[in-house]
């Protein structure tokens, strides 16, 4: 098979161009390193099958010709990181939405599959746990730049389900909740990596506002794993799935279990956060999926453990620091 990912130099699309080269896949990559990294593919450069661009998925005629040539297109290059999106709301909703239309447009010409990525922050600000992905959307006020990503995002499923009804393109949407693992970069507010780096160095471990609110990490392996099971399955076709870990753990937990694998003594510092983003920033104080309809269609439910999620983590930030691993 041949697949064209969008974003590919990023988080997500290397740990899939690399699965899917293991099977015997054929993998073209576009990325602009907005957010991406070369350093995140250096050891897929020069394998038989792989082939990558530097551009953007902005670029209508490009895409058509990646769409063109690929059996499947997975479409990941998006604004990602909380900081990010607040600092910078127009890349946010011009990258988002624009780059999905494009590949949809794309796709239409030839009903080509396509995966569409989405996120958990779709649901906003609703306090109705575990998301389900029939349930409403609350988002905040526009005043808020702190909603666009969601707004974008939730435009971007509705986009490619118009596309899916209309035009015949054959799409499966997916909401990835908190996806972290090794090549995670904690430059955009990702706060896992951040933990990680901060621990390791010796530094207080900010925890943003009262530290009791929760999330549910997945590790990046399941999240492929997922994607690759949808993406296989006729029923996911024309369908929004969750996909991520149902294992609560409040961020101030989550500092502390850091610390304890990075074997670190790092205090632990609560920041007000007025003084970390913008004002009017709002934060959800749960986001928790519900991913009984992943595990219906496919079989699969992501459950690899939060502490192996942490070690795994942790490992990597101490790599890209250059530190020595501690025996356990």
């Amino acid at each position: 098979m041949n697949v064209f990912i969008t974003g590919g130099c990023g988080f997500i699309g290397s740990h899939l161009a690399e699965r899917l080269l293991g099977r015997g896949d054929r993998v073209m990559i576009l990325d602009d390193l907005s957010t991406g990294a070369m350093e995140n593919i250096a050891h897929l450069v020069g394998r038989p099958g792989f082939e990558y661009r530097i551009g953007t998925a902005l670029d209508a005629p490009l895409v058509s010709e990646f769409v063109d040539r690929a059996d499947l297109t997975v479409h990941l290059a998006a604004a990602v990181g909380v900081r990010l999106i607040v600092e910078r709301p127009v890349h946010t909703i011009e990258t988002n939405v624009r780059a999905t239309e494009v590949v949809l447009a794309a796709a239409a010409k030839k009903q080509r599959p396509v995966v569409v990525a989405s996120t958990s922050e779709v649901y906003g600000k609703s306090a109705s746990v575990p998301f389900r992905e029939e349930q409403d959307l609350q988002l905040g006020p526009t005043s808020h730049s702190r909603w666009a990503y969601a707004c974008s995002k939730a435009l971007d499923e509705w986009l490619a389900l118009a596309y899916a009804s209309e035009k015949k393109v054959p799409v499966v949407i997916t909401r990835f909740f908190n996806t972290v693992g090794p090549r995670q970069t904690g430059r955009y507010g990702m706060v896992l990596p951040n933990f990680a780096q901060q621990a390791l160095r010796g530094e207080p471990i900010t925890v943003f506002g009262n530290g009791q609110q929760s999330r549910c990490f997945g590790h990046v392996n399941d999240a492929v794993e997922a994607l690759l099971r949808l993406v296989a399955t006729p029923a996911a076709w024309g369908q929004v799935f969750n996909v991520g870990t149902t294992t609560e753990v409040s961020m101030l937990d989550l500092a502390r279990l850091v610390r304890d694998t990075a074997g670190s003594s790092s205090e632990i510092r609560l920041v007000p956060y007025d003084e970390a983003y913008p004002p009017g920033f709002e934060d959800m104080m749960r986001r928790v999926p519900d991913v009984s309809r992943l595990e219906r269609v496919t079989g699969f439910k992501p459950e690899t453990p939060l502490a192996q999620i942490v070690r795994d983590v942790v490992e990597d930030q101490r790599a890209r620091l250059g530190l020595v691993t501690v025996p356990a």
